[in-house]
């Protein structure tokens, strides 16, 4: 009887020691695969600073780059239907980016603005303009030198969502605050 309870406790002790580095395994495993994402994260935010035309080595494009849910990071602005008032929601944004402008005199953005396809071309430069415009005097209001900001509108005409429904309209009904050398 002895043998048996001597073996039972061998086996259990064999069966938590097989546990345990199969968990350390798992966790091995997991761990390389989270460091593997984080490095496909960081390439694919190094890609996309790249893409639109700035330079990662730059400090402050690699501050946006390392909080990417700060205020900062977000550099588009939407609107409702047929409007150019900012929203409440996009505020604390647009404050973010006028406070950095505001302590770097050097920096230059151009506000670009955007609509969704409802409308006439004319129309819908004339309230992308409009919206691009609401972004730069709040800018302005809160101690940005006006020379430092362009505006254009391109209406229509750069959608980032194709498609003919109110998903796709909201992305486009939109300001972009492109930073500039």
């Amino acid at each position: 009887m002895q043998n048996w309870i001597a073996l039972a406790i061998a086996g259990l002790f064999l069966a938590a020691c097989a546990t345990v580095t199969d968990v350390d395994t798992d966790d091995r495993r997991v761990s390389d695969r989270d460091r593997m994402a984080d490095e496909d994260w960081s390439e694919q935010r190094l890609e996309e600073a790249r893409a639109r035309g700035l330079d990662p080595s730059d400090p402050f494009i690699s501050a946006l780059m390392d909080d990417p849910e700060g205020p900062l990071s977000r550099q588009t602005v939407y609107f409702d239907f047929d409007r150019s008032e900012i929203r409440n929601e996009d505020m604390p944004v647009i404050e973010a980016h006028a406070r950095f402008l505001s302590g770097h005199p050097d920096r230059r953005m151009t506000i670009e603005g955007h609509t969704d396809e409802r409308g006439s071309r004319e129309y819908n430069l004339a309230l992308g303009e409009r919206r691009a415009e609401a972004v730069k005097r709040i800018m302005v209001l809160n101690g940005v030198d006006e020379d430092q900001l362009d505006v254009t509108s391109y209406g229509e005409e750069n959608p980032v969502a194709l498609g003919s429904n109110e998903e796709a309209w909201q992305q486009n009904r939109r300001a972009e605050l492109i930073y500039r050398q």
